[in-house]
């Protein structure tokens, strides 16, 4: 657990003391309570894994499955309704701000949750769906909707999770590892797009309408003069 503890600490500028997190972090006192449930879990414990698991979500907010397996070093920072289940798997250096779901999608049997690799960062409300593996160094945007597998060094924004963003150029260490707001927008790029090529076939549509006008002005006088020549002075 000091791995934890010292992770929160370099990583969590609201944390002022090592005292202050061990009691005041439900996030890391969710983590105390699943180490002692997944070990009873391993021995094939009945009941109280469940039982340990069920009073830690009562006292922390953090619904840890206790056979999920966890790395030491991570953070789950507030923790408020995070729901971790059964057969995720989470290595360490990875980040998990409130509202995350780790989740399944049926009723498979077997490995049926998230694998989650080195240095995640999982934004508040985003729901990691099925047996996925989200590789090293990525992000997920918040309220993002993650159903496939993500390759490593990726942003992932929208619903459904799509890859917007490469970061291979950069390292997730303490510096940006928090830094997780400066997300793009794939919306806004896509109408800001349909707005340039608007204004774009605005502009050729003027044109095309301006070299046309003479020849229409050129044929609507040879119309006038056919008329004339029909009906008038010319039989």
């Amino acid at each position: 657990m000091f791995e934890n503890i010292k992770f929160i600490k370099e990583h969590d500028p609201a944390a002022k003391s090592y005292l202050e997190i061990v009691l005041c972090y439900p996030g890391l006192h969710a983590l105390f309570f699943h180490k002692i449930a997944h070990q009873l879990f391993l021995w094939n414990m009945p009941i109280l894994p469940r039982l340990i698991n069920y009073w830690s979500r009562f006292l922390t907010g953090v619904d840890i499955h206790p056979g999920a397996t966890i790395e030491d070093g991570i953070l789950i920072d507030h923790g408020t309704g995070v729901v971790i289940g059964e057969t995720a798997i989470i290595h360490k250096g990875c980040l998990i701000y409130q509202n995350v779901t780790l989740g399944g999608t049926g009723k498979e049997i077997g490995k049926r949750h998230p694998t989650l690799m080195e240095n995640v960062v999982v934004g508040a409300g985003a729901k990691v769906l099925g047996n996925i593996t989200i590789q090293k160094n990525c992000r997920i945007g918040a309220g993002s909707v993650v159903m496939r597998d993500v390759p490593e060094n990726c942003t992932v924004v929208g619903i459904p999770g799509r890859v917007v963003k490469n970061i291979s150029s950069q390292t997730m260490n303490e510096e940006n590892l928090l830094n997780h707001s400066e997300l793009p927008d794939p919306i806004a790029r896509v109408f800001s797009i349909l707005a340039e090529k608007i204004e774009t076939l605005q502009k050729e549509l003027v044109s095309i309408s301006n070299k046309s006008e003479p020849s229409k002005n050129l044929k609507r006088e040879q119309d006038d003069v056919l008329q004339n020549f029909i009906h008038g002075d010319g039989i």
